[in-house]
């Protein structure tokens, strides 16, 4: 997979995708759009690829959202334009593997384009979330709108209601629930990338129908939720235990988190 935008190297089953645009902030224009929309695709249908790790260039941001100097093509015909997050996000384009995002450094609006549709997010302790739209007299929308799915409503809006004028820190956003956990920025790396290890050596039938289950659901009522969340372990249990044996297995050291 070779792109200009970003970088996808595949071993041992994890697809480990960079933003790479470390001069421009990792901010995504057209180009960066087109080819994750194109990435995703192959994620989709590549069954060597269990787990995506999303991670980004350089030292100073994961990501600051839309490069203002390119910017992203809308088309002529505001009835006939598309959101960008259509082209970057996992889900948008129905890829139902695990993806875990790496942050560090600044990680500001548009980059919750990715990060409002991954499975989990683990962060350096230098990174601060902030969401510039306002300050700049932009309405911040559907950014807060998926954030809201993952935090306190009150901590959504205030993040998106603020502007510049204020940053969550790493160790707020790990209280709040928006990280799973946080590391020195040193070690993000191979911290993210031993956890993706980790679930790609697991059953992968297993994997994604846990993935799919829950982020089909997610919007649905409880008892909506339990119904149609009944089919997924009648359709891929027997598949998943058709394919692994438990004969020889061994059950693994288990880390307290």
């Amino acid at each position: 997979m070779s792109y200009e935008t970003i970088l996808v190297d595949v071993v041992d089953h994890v697809a480990t995708v960079t933003l790479n645009r470390p001069e421009r902030m990792n901010a995504f224009n057209q180009l960066m759009v087109d080819e994750f929309s194109d990435l995703w695709k192959r994620v989709r249908t590549d069954d060597d690829i269990h787990v995506v790790v999303l991670r980004a260039a350089g030292d100073r941001a994961f990501c600051t959202g839309v490069d203002v100097a390119d910017g992203v093509s809308l088309g002529e015909n505001i009835w006939s334009a598309e959101d960008p997050g259509r082209g970057l996000g996992p889900r948008q384009n129905k890829v139902w593997k695990p993806v875990i995002a790496a942050v560090h450094g600044m990680v500001a609006g548009g980059a919750f384009y990715w990060l409002n549709e991954c499975d989990f997010i683990v962060s350096a302790d230098d990174a601060t979330f902030f969401d510039p739209h306002v300050s700049y007299g932009m309405t911040s929308a559907l950014e807060p709108i998926g954030l809201a799915r993952r935090i306190p409503l009150g901590e959504a809006m205030r993040w998106a209601l603020m502007g510049l004028d204020e940053r969550m820190s790493a160790r707020r956003a790990y209280e709040i629930g928006l990280v799973s956990e946080l590391v020195p920025a040193a070690d993000l790396h191979a911290r993210v990338d031993a956890i993706a290890r980790i679930i790609a050596a697991k059953p992968a039938v297993a994997v994604q129908g846990t993935v799919k289950s829950v982020w089909d659901t997610l919007d649905l009522d409880r008892e909506t939720a339990q119904a149609v969340g009944w089919h997924f372990p009648m359709r891929g249990n027997p598949i998943g235990t058709a394919e692994v044996s438990r004969e020889g297995f061994a059950k693994p050291q288990w880390t307290l988190r």
